[in-house]
This record gives structure tokens, C-alpha cells and sequence, in this order.
């Protein structure tokens, strides 16, 4: 499969772990892998799986033994990698979610889907921690992509503060709309930082996961106050699509949300960086 997805002829874009029971309580989720012979036959439903309809391979998280049986609630979970031009249509539904974004994000349902047990990444039961290794980058990554938002709605406020005159000059002039736009864009470069510091660590091999989630709660805070503003800054011309400042608007939930809520960012940081019990 490597070569293939190094060189784009084979698409790995879909990532199977959120359920509609459970959502971020990932130990609770219910789609099983039963082991019958040299195959696993998988039943369930995923949802929020980004674009399944377009991939040709998913990475799905499973469970393979039951949750009253594991030693701790994190075991008996695994991971395999479902080769879905085999099923799609037949064992594997895929169903699109209209959403007020651009994202295309699916539910999918797996009624005795056959997968090879060659198939199956890493030892059977240990699916949960390598979930783990993808949480910190999967964060840095969605903090990048919110301060990117974040910049791009500042430029679209900053210009069209030039450009817009009322009252014989333009609003820039203003500081009410000058202090907010200088504010931003001082938290989204104070973001960006913290995005640097995470991406280090991790390049590097070290902890990294207060310094993760830091950077993901700072760049969704700052990014979506700045959609905010720049919305503001354009005042009733913000809600029409030809200044693109009403789709950043939107967009912005997604790292606001995903892939993890703000409070448990904040969860996390307060365990392990402040030493706090835990709190879920």
C-alpha cells in the first residue's frame, strides 16, 4: 500500500473512530471485529468519518474482545486497515452529512464486513494506544489549520478596513476597529508559537501532549474570535459570499470542535501540567 499512497495513485484519507454513542469517550465505542478463520467479520457504525466517499482505505478502530472482559477499559480494542473498494456498496454504507461547512464527512455502517486478518495494524487489543501516537500531531496539525483561517479572515478585515470609507475616511482609521485587528492578530502569532513548540517536541520524540492540546485551545480560541471580528469589521457586507469572510465564519468550528472540545484540552492541560485530578 506505501508506494501507492506516496505517490497519490491510492487514497488513505479516511480515519474510523468516532461513534454517535460515544463520541469523544473512545473506549465506549461498539463496533466489534469478531475473529471466524483467517477474516474478521466487523459490524457497527462510525460517524464523522471524513471522506470515506473518496478514499480507498480507512483505518478503523474496533473492538475485538468485550469491554466487561478487558483488564482496563482501554484494552480490547484494535485497529485495522479496511481496503474499501472490496465492500463499499455491498457490506460497507457509506451516507454523506450535509453540514453548514465545506467538509465532506460521512456516517458509515458495516454490516458483516469481511476484512483479512492480515489486515490488522499492529497486536490485536492494543488499538487503543496506537490511537495515542495520532492524538498530539492530529492536534498540532488542526491548531495550524485554525490560525491559518484565523490569518486569512485578519488579511480579508485589514483590507477591507482600508478600503472602506465612511464618513469621508476609512473605517481603519478607527480605533474600535484598529485595537480588535491588532489584538488578533497578536493571539494568532502567540498561537502560532505554541503550534512551533509542539511541532518541535514531536519531531524530536518528546512529551508533547500539554503542549498539543495548548496550541490546539489557543489557535481555536484566537482563530474563531477573529472570524468573529473580521464578520464585524465587514459589518452587513460580512454575510454575503463575495467577501468569503461568512465561510470562514463557518468553517472555523471545525477546529473549534475537532478533534477534541475545547474543555477537555483544558482537562488534559490541568492533569498533566498543573497536577490537578483527573476530572472525567
Amino acid at each position: 500500500y506505501l508506494p501507492g499512497i506516496a505517490e497519490g495513485s491510492v487514497r488513505l484519507q479516511a480515519f474510523g473512530v468516532t461513534e454517535p454513542t460515544s463520541g469523544t469517550d473512545t473506549t465506549a465505542l461498539r463496533t466489534t471485529a469478531k475473529r471466524e478463520g483467517d477474516q474478521y467479520i466487523v459490524n457497527g457504525q462510525k460517524i464523522w468519518t471524513s471522506r470515506a466517499e473518496h478514499s480507498d482505505l480507512m483505518v478503523l478502530l474496533c473492538r475485538t474482545s468485550p469491554k466487561a472482559e478487558a483488564a482496563k477499559k482501554t484494552a480490547g480494542l484494535s485497529v485495522l486497515l479496511v481496503d474499501m473498494r472490496e465492500v463499499k456498496g455491498k457490506s460497507l454504507t457509506i451516507q454523506p452529512i450535509r453540514t453548514m461547512m465545506n467538509h465532506s464527512t460521512t456516517e458509515v455502517f458495516f454490516d458483516n464486513m469481511e476484512v483479512p486478518a492480515q489486515s490488522l495494524i499492529g497486536e490485536e487489543g492494543k488499538g487503543f494506544s496506537y490511537l495515542l501516537h495520532s492524538l498530539n500531531p492530529e492536534r498540532i496539525l488542526i491548531a495550524a489549520e485554525a490560525v491559518g483561517l484565523g490569518l486569512d479572515a485578519l488579511r480579508r478585515a485589514t483590507q477591507y478596513a482600508k478600503d472602506r470609507v465612511v464618513f469621508e475616511r476609512p473605517i481603519g482609521m478607527n480605533q474600535s476597529i484598529q485595537h480588535p485587528l491588532a489584538a488578533g492578530w497578536a493571539q494568532l502569532e502567540a498561537a502560532r508559537m505554541m503550534i512551533c513548540k509542539a511541532a518541535a517536541l514531536y519531531d524530536a520524540g518528546a512529551p508533547c501532549g500539554v503542549e498539543a492540546n495548548a496550541a490546539k485551545y489557543l489557535a481555536a480560541e484566537s482563530a474563531q474570535d477573529m472570524c468573529r471580528q473580521s464578520m464585524a469589521t465587514h459589518g452587513g457586507m460580512g454575510y454575503a459570499r463575495e467577501y468569503h469572510v461568512e465561510r470562514l465564519f463557518r468553517e472555523v468550528m471545525i477546529p473549534y470542535l475537532a478533534p477534541v472540545s475545547q474543555q477537555l484540552a483544558l482537562c488534559f492541560i490541568a492533569e498533566r501540567s498543573l497536577g490537578l485530578p483527573k476530572s472525567y
